[in-house]
């Protein structure tokens, strides 16, 4: 939020001392309602105080990015979907929020888990990477985490990954669909591995993709590969098995991450994949280590040679931001 400069307060005759006023009042008034924005319902003396919403900040796609405009297309309805100011809650404001975008206000009945019951929401978007990309459509998977609060004041966590599909248009693409993560419920019993990998602090795992793994869905050779990596690498997952489609993109060839034996990278001991100040060495490193952890199918942005069996590694442009570890068995 931009400050006035002090020295607009030394130019003040009455009308702009009732303006300055008037701003106090209402950063006041903000300040109640945490970082969802809006004045929010009148609190009467002695009513409990809220809980904050966390800060948030609007996620903006790398400059190096493949085609950054269509991916900030994706992660803009996400955003309008997933985040509301007390009194914002609802189909019809949900509706006005997408339609404010230039995007078909129908999408907001695919918001699915975006939106709860709840009085105000934060959403913070991790990541943004490609599940594919054509020319002419795309896949996106928007990744975010997402605060709720309820009308007492109580702050609940959450979070998924929404499968945005997109296609080409003048003067921008579109968003066509929304496809929202639904991992399923816990499982009564984990195998060990699924516990010891929720627990690693060297795994950094998003909403949906530790649902994915509490819901008893994920192979074990992923489990084991995760844990193996994680000793050399600090990882930070975007998609397992849920909110990622359920072919190869632009296929009919079924993709690894739906049956639970599949997972995508995009940072790396801090480094983003997709940023080009991310050493290649280190990418190439560890799509080479995620190899001889039992993947057969390894892709991301660095070419690669001398695969234990042919196309073991591979790159394209849906992989320019991400690394994706695949298994067979």
């Amino acid at each position: 939020m931009a400050r006035q400069h002090p020295s607009a307060a030394a130019r003040s005759g009455p009308a702009s001392r009732r303006a300055l006023l008037l701003g106090a009042a209402g950063a006041t008034a903000a300040a109640l309602t945490g970082c969802s924005g809006g004045t929010g319902p009148v609190r009467h003396p002695g009513a409990p105080t809220p809980s904050a919403l966390p800060p948030t900040t609007p996620w903006r796609p790398s400059p190096s990015d493949v085609r950054p405009a269509v991916k900030l297309r994706a992660v803009q309805v996400v955003e309008a979907l997933g985040a509301w100011p007390p009194g914002g809650a609802g189909a019809a404001h949900a509706r006005a929020r997408v339609a404010a975008l230039g995007l078909p206000a129908a999408l907001a009945g695919q918001a699915g888990p975006l939106a709860p019951e709840a009085d105000a929401a934060a959403l913070q978007v991790v990541t943004a990477q490609y599940g594919g990309v054509l020319a002419d459509s795309a896949s996106v998977l928007v990744v975010c985490r997402q605060w709720t609060r309820s009308g007492a004041g109580s702050v609940t966590a959450g979070g998924t990954t929404v499968d945005v599909r997109l296609r080409a248009g003048q003067p921008r693409w579109t968003v066509t669909e929304l496809r929202p993560a639904r991992p399923g419920p816990p499982a009564a019993t984990l195998p060990e591995a699924a516990r010891r990998v929720l627990a690693e602090p060297r795994i950094a795992l998003p909403p949906a993709a530790a649902d994915d793994i509490r819901a008893g869905t994920v192979h074990g050779s992923v489990l084991a590969a995760m844990l193996t990596l994680a000793r050399r690498y600090r990882i930070d997952v975007s998609v397992v098995r849920s909110g990622h489609p359920l072919h190869v993109f632009g296929t009919d060839r079924p993709s690894d991450h739906p049956r639970g034996r599949a997972f995508d990278v995009w940072r790396v001991d801090g480094h983003p994949v997709v940023d080009p100040a991310t050493p290649r060495s280190l990418i190439a490193a560890f799509m080479r280590d995620a190899a001889a952890a039992g993947s057969y199918n390894v892709g991301g942005p660095v070419a690669l040679s001398g695969g234990a069996t042919p196309g073991q590694f591979f790159t394209d442009d849906t992989h320019h931001d991400h690394v994706h570890v695949g298994f067979d068995h």
